[in-house]
């Protein structure tokens, strides 16, 4: 194995000295690059307004904001406030935004209407009351009765159809342009849980009723 060589004592010296020699004479350059790496960084943040990390591109234009549409549907911040309220007036009414942008409300009838009745019950009323309140005359309303498959066509649609009307007669009643609601009586055509257990019957007796807000 061969010996790690040994400079000799004068070389160490030597090239320390020259090592030092070598950090006295770059302290200058090395101060004039900071100098110079800070006030770029401070040029780029006044270019951007204030903000670091992000500096101007000769012709580059600013990001267009994109508008809530979708399927046609404009979701605007008005139909957030009006699902936060329809939320807060409780009554069992689910609320949620659908994934073409339209307002749901879902009401299980059970909790809504008597058993094989159409008119609606007190408990409802103040979740209906936000859906007229003060509303856009841009938004339309699509009223959908559903029941589970006990009683057969011959009963569910007729009944189903009824209580769509019933809501959208509360509705006129409370300021809402007939014009503007689509009702319609869907029966058991649409189930959203199995009709086998009384659980699965409950869900799929209800009322769905969608706000929409045409793009034009």
């Amino acid at each position: 194995m061969r010996r790690p060589r040994v400079l000799p004592t004068a070389v160490i010296a030597e090239s320390g000295r020259l090592g030092r020699r070598v950090a006295m004479s770059s302290q200058p350059i090395l101060g004039i690059a900071l100098l110079t790496t800070l006030l770029m960084a401070l040029g780029g943040c006044t270019s951007t307004g204030g903000r670091m990390g992000a500096p101007d591109v000769p012709g580059a234009a600013a990001p267009a904001a994109t508008p809530d549409v979708v399927a046609g549907n404009r979701w605007s911040s008005s139909m957030d406030e009006r699902r936060a309220a329809i939320s807060r007036a409780g009554g069992g009414v689910a609320v949620t935004r659908t994934a073409d942008n339209q307002l749901k409300l879902t009401l299980q009838t059970d909790a809504a209407f008597e058993t094989g009745r159409s008119e609606i019950r007190p408990a409802l009323r103040p979740a209906l009351d936000e859906v007229a309140r003060g509303l856009d005359d841009a938004v339309r309303i699509t009223i959908v009765g559903h029941t589970d498959s006990s009683a057969g066509d011959a009963v569910n649609g007729p009944l189903s159809l009824d209580r769509a009307e019933s809501v959208r007669e509360y509705l006129v009643q409370h300021g809402v342009r007939r014009g503007r609601l689509l009702v319609e009586g869907r029966g058991g055509r649409q189930p959203v849980a199995s009709n086998a257990t009384e659980a699965g019957r409950a869900a799929n007796r209800r009322i769905e009723i969608f706000l929409s807000q045409p793009a034009s």
